[in-house]
């Protein structure tokens, strides 16, 4: 790759952050970061090449201030900007904002993310260009309109968010009765979370499964798709594990959906990367669910299979180069897997767990790729999501791929915060998983078996972890000496990067 942007300011924070900032170094990019307080010591400042403070706490107040965030990509004269996931990625007047400063946008066009972020809107489009959809009901009205259509559609129902996604403002209805309270439950919810409290009714596919399609286009009017993503291991619609190629989907239907991607793409005008999401019913047959017009958290097990590297190829595409290749040029080769790892108590609601991460070991091996957004002693805090790393194994059939998973979870090691790595180990060692028959209830359905008891840790162990962790960090005597620039991070200086 050849072209001319020279400094990215990245609009997001954690593992994505330094995925980012990894692809932009290898490519010759001067990468960016900007940091809440809470981050100030976090691995995307010290491995950036600058960072700078956005002076706050919450969400809104750093990096989702859009205004704060141009301006900081205009003072230290970035020629680009990349939004990672979540946050800001999939705002169309950011994207614009971004634009019209006269940076470089390494995202979707702004009408594309408009488009698709309706999701009522988007099932219009995606009719008209011949896309498979679920019955649904999306015209508006009052209660008894709604119920009207859930009769005609047929019980269960689910009622969803028009203006988002991520499993808020969601229910699903299985009686007229509970139909109205749903309504309005997900309403509020809609209106919390996306400031737009319209919903709409869609079929109710039991047994379900989660199969989406990454696609790429460039600004040349090459569209292609890099096959499928198999995310049915889900809890309260969050993805879980992710893996590709999708088991149990015959040649077929993946070119089908493959095309249908393509033409979903094509629908709204797309440009760069981003993921048309289909349930499957038990039956093989396909629907469109809605698009993500962003890089994805799942992007790695794609990258696996195809050898490609979609952060590189995204800034490829945001500075004018064609795709190098063709859809006939790509296939698919062995199995990838991903595991997300968070802070989080699986025998207590999932909820977030917070503290430092006293030892954080992160697996090796041939086929293991982790990444990550935290080291040891990094905090873990309240404030963003919990999510510390991705684990990806990739292995010649999905059988092996499932061994090296299993032996790289056992050989993560965590200690300092409650994380899900056992109940991943659980998960993928189920026999329903392994037969590939998991579906997106699947976990809710077997919750208790899937959370195993909790198994002790001496005190001795900690007490050792301990004192290897103070007896492990560098002296400023020591650091001198390292030829580890991380070691060496109090000679850091935020605002003005390594070298500055």
């Amino acid at each position: 790759m050849s072209f001319n942007l020279s400094k990215c300011l990245i609009a997001n924070r954690g593992e994505i952050a330094v995925r980012i900032i990894r692809a932009c170094h290898e490519l010759g990019i001067r990468a960016v970061s900007v940091y809440a307080d809470a981050d100030r010591h976090a691995q995307h400042v010290r491995r950036a090449d600058e960072a700078y403070p956005l002076a706050g706490s919450s969400p809104a107040e750093t990096y989702l201030d859009s205004a704060k965030l141009i301006e900081l990509a205009l003072e230290s004269a970035c020629d680009c900007v990349h939004p990672g996931y979540g946050f800001l990625s999939e705002s169309d007047t950011f994207a614009q904002a971004v634009i019209d400063a006269g940076l470089i946008w390494v995202g979707p066009p702004p009408s594309a993310i408009r488009q698709m972020g309706v999701k009522t809107e988007a099932r219009v489009l995606m009719q008209q260009a011949g896309v498979p959809l679920v019955p649904g009901y999306q015209d508006g009205g009052d209660d008894s309109d709604y119920l009207a259509a859930a009769d005609q559609i047929g019980y269960p129902v689910m009622v969803k968010a028009a203006g988002g996604g991520g499993g808020k403002g969601m229910r699903v209805v299985t009686r007229p009765d509970d139909l109205p309270d749903a309504l309005q439950a997900a309403r509020r919810e809609a209106q919390h979370a996306f400031g737009d409290d319209r919903v709409f009714l869609e079929r109710y596919v039991e047994r379900a499964r989660h199969v989406e399609i990454q696609v790429l286009a460039d600004q040349h009017g090459h569209t292609v798709h890099l096959f499928e993503r198999e995310c049915s291991a889900q809890r309260r619609h969050q993805k879980v594990i992710e893996e590709s190629p999708a088991p149990m989907l015959d040649a077929e239907t993946r070119a089908q959906m493959g095309a249908a991607g393509i033409a979903a793409a094509r629908a709204v005008g797309y440009v760069n990367a981003g993921t048309v999401e289909f349930i499957v019913t038990p039956g093989g047959d396909f629907y469109f669910l809605e698009m993500n017009t962003r890089l994805q958290v799942e992007h790695p097990v794609t990258e696996l299979v195809t050898g490609l590297d979609l952060v590189k190829l995204q800034f490829a595409v945001a500075s004018g180069e064609a795709l190098p290749f063709t859809q006939s040029d790509l296939t698919q080769r062995g199995h990838a897997i991903e595991c997300r790892l968070y802070a989080e108590d699986p025998r207590n609601g999932f909820l977030p767990a917070v503290g430092e991460l006293i030892q954080f070991h992160p697996p090796e091996g041939i086929g293991v790729r982790v990444d990550a957004g935290v080291a040891s002693g990094d905090t873990i805090t309240i404030h963003y999501d919990p999510l510390l790393a991705k684990i990806i194994v990739y292995d010649r059939t999905r059988a092996d791929a499932i061994r090296r998973m299993d032996t790289a979870l056992r050989d993560t090691v965590i200690l300092g915060t409650t994380t899900n790595r056992d109940f991943l180990r659980t998960l993928i060692n189920h026999p329903a998983f392994a037969a590939g028959e998991v579906d997106t209830g699947f976990i809710e359905r077997h919750l208790d078996a899937l959370t195993p008891p909790e198994a002790p840790i001496s005190d001795l162990a900690l007490i050792a972890a301990a004192l290897h962790d103070t007896y492990s960090r560098p002296t400023p005597e020591t650091a001198a000496l390292s030829t580890d620039p991380w070691s060496r991070a109090d000679g850091f200086r935020l605002g003005v990067g390594q070298n500055g």
